[in-house]
């Protein structure tokens, strides 16, 4: 055998390795780890009287279509109202956004006297959500606040389930889960749905024995004394990764509680479901240049952080070298390799012009799942490579 064969051998091997340890060996060990090691967290039932005073803190941007379901749904969340207030920034919004705030924030006051439930925070020009979050929590008093986005529904009790956990003093944020689907016919397992559905659960695995490597953006909590500490970097993506691991480097955990629920649409178009993802993906190359720290001995779920975060960034060059490397190689098992992948990639393919393959369709929409979001994380190198920032999609 030839020296180049040999190091085909090599790559294909390394590269099946790296794929199978981001998607499936990484939560084999979680589980593992679950069994063994678990850390169950010490929940509280929350009477009205002892309740924590809770801020929910919100930045939008032209978001006139759901602002005023948004602030009824926060108002209305079961949950003692003399303890719990709304903050919203609205970052340079250009349509009728800040009426509505102010006409929210004016109600509030003429219904509660003195106290104002909603507080709003009006900026003429758009600085970026992470300085929105930063002045969001300037002016946040609650001990913990409630992080959220403006188009997803929590459910009524979701605050409360998420505040239960902070009777365990090692809890420093509660990370609630985002169901994709509508409330009344349950959650969707399709396309992105499925992955979301796979990502959830990987995320239960780490909160089980350690902490979640970040937190959901649309429903969690922190404590607003862990907050003031290290704001956010101007610019910063992924603030609902970057928080909750300043508050581990703290020795906080941060916890996954599925009780606690918030629903979106599944399906936003693909256009706009792409874009996300290449922000999302583009936000884990900025955290290595904006908290370096994270790959130190600061960080003590660095080993979760590497396995989560950074090994699927590295999965679209695995998939290319296995694709080429199997190509190259002419033994059964590599042809038998070559021809699974090809056909992998034709279902998706398939998925993705929308014809329907009967009991095929089964695969095929997770195979186009993969594969759109191996295509974002590439998008995403380019970004990083090239210096190209990665905009804040609504």
């Amino acid at each position: 055998m030839s020296a180049t064969m040999m190091k085909m051998k090599y790559v294909f091997w390394i590269a099946a390795a790296l794929i199978g340890y981001s998607y499936l060996g990484y939560p084999a060990w979680l589980w593992l780890r679950s069994r063994w090691s678990p850390r169950p967290v010490r929940r509280g039932f929350v009477e009205s009287t002892a309740a924590p005073a809770v801020s929910a803190v919100m930045v939008v941007r032209n978001e006139e279509a759901v602002i005023a379901r948004k602030l009824e749904n926060l108002l209305t969340l079961d949950y003692p109202q003399a303890k719990l207030d709304v903050v919203v920034v609205s970052d340079g919004s250009s349509d009728r956004t800040p009426a509505i705030l102010a006409d929210y924030a004016r109600d509030s006051a003429l219904q509660t006297g003195a106290r104002t439930r909603v507080r709003t925070l009006l900026k003429p020009v758009s600085q970026g959500k992470a300085a929105g979050l930063n002045d969001a929590i300037e002016l946040a008093t609650g001990e913990v606040l409630l992080f959220t986005d403006a188009r997803q529904h929590i459910e009524s009790g979701a605050l409360r389930l998420l505040i239960e956990n902070f009777a365990d003093l090692d809890v420093g944020a509660a990370s609630g889960e985002l169901m994709l689907g509508d409330p009344g016919s349950g959650e969707t397992g399709k396309g992105m749905g499925l992955y979301w559905r796979i990502e959830k659960k990987i995320r239960e695995l780490e909160s089980a024995s350690a902490s979640v490597v970040g937190a959901t953006g649309a429903i969690y909590c922190a404590r607003r004394g862990l907050l003031d500490a290290s704001p956010l970097p101007e610019g910063a993506i992924l603030d609902d990764v970057l928080l909750p691991m300043q508050i581990v480097r703290q020795g906080f955990r941060v916890i996954f509680d599925a009780r606690a629920r918030a629903w979106d649409l599944p399906d936003l178009g693909e256009g706009r479901e792409f874009s996300r993802k290449v922000r999302t993906l583009s936000g884990n190359y900025q955290l290595l240049q904006l908290a370096p720290w994270l790959l130190s001995s600061q960080n003590t779920i660095r080993f979760e952080f590497v396995s989560h975060k950074l090994s699927r960034l590295a999965v679209p060059f695995a998939l290319l070298a296995l694709l080429i490397a199997s190509m190259l190689l002419p033994q059964p098992l590599y042809r038998a390799a070559l021809g699974a992948q090809l056909a992998f990639y034709a279902l998706s393919l398939v998925a993705l012009a929308g014809v329907k393959i009967g009991p095929l369709s089964r695969i095929a929409d997770p195979a186009r799942t993969f594969v759109v979001l191996n295509s974002a994380a590439l998008v995403a190198f380019i970004n990083f490579v090239t210096g190209r920032k990665a905009v804040w999609v609504r």
